[in-house]
């Protein structure tokens, strides 16, 4: 089982790496998945400008970029999405590369980790409306933490409960997998 970790914002100074190296050291120590790293930032998907509709392409691009995107994104079983909250919702970027592919995202499991102003839990509620289209389970569980109380000098500073909060996040990412691909 192969789970991608995806960093959902391609901003410079974000916090979402910091994150995301922290949930993939504490994922690593756990033997039930294989848990990746994938950097939006790296891919430079642009702008969804193509006539054809991503879930009609058959995963085949215009675009090398989006085609590497989809590489990634289709060699996963499932995903736990870093995201920022914007403007009370979503990351532009990580919006845009969504709405890039098509079949590569549908009927997989998701988690979220989600950080801002207010912990990033009205990210994951657009989230949660938007994997809906691709048949996407969301898992119940989701870490969702201050970017204001949790970020210093050194990266992400989680406090005392994040580690059992994630882990649950995690047991249910892979229980949910487990059955979806069995």
């Amino acid at each position: 089982m192969r789970i991608g970790i995806i960093i959902g914002s391609i901003r410079e100074g974000r916090r979402g790496a910091a994150l995301a190296d922290w949930v993939l050291a504490q994922a690593s120590a756990r033997a039930d998945a294989d848990y990746v790293l994938i950097d939006l930032k790296e891919f430079d998907v642009p702008l969804l400008t193509s006539a054809t509709v991503p879930g009609a392409a058959r995963k085949q691009y215009d675009d090398a970029r989006v085609q590497a995107w989809s590489a990634a994104i289709d060699a996963c079983d499932a995903f736990i999405f870093v995201t920022p909250e914007y403007n009370h919702s979503v990351p532009g970027a990580l919006k845009n590369a969504f709405d890039s592919l098509g079949n590569e995202w549908a009927d997989k499991p998701v988690a979220f980790v989600s950080y801002g102003a207010d912990n990033g839990v009205r990210a994951v509620e657009h989230w949660r409306q938007i994997v809906a289209n691709f048949r996407m389970f969301g898992v119940r569980q989701q870490l969702s933490v201050s970017a204001f109380l949790e970020f210093g000098d050194s990266g992400f500073e989680p406090n005392e409960r994040r580690a059992g909060e994630l882990a649950t996040v995690l047991d249910q990412l892979v229980a949910v997998t487990a059955k979806l691909t069995a």
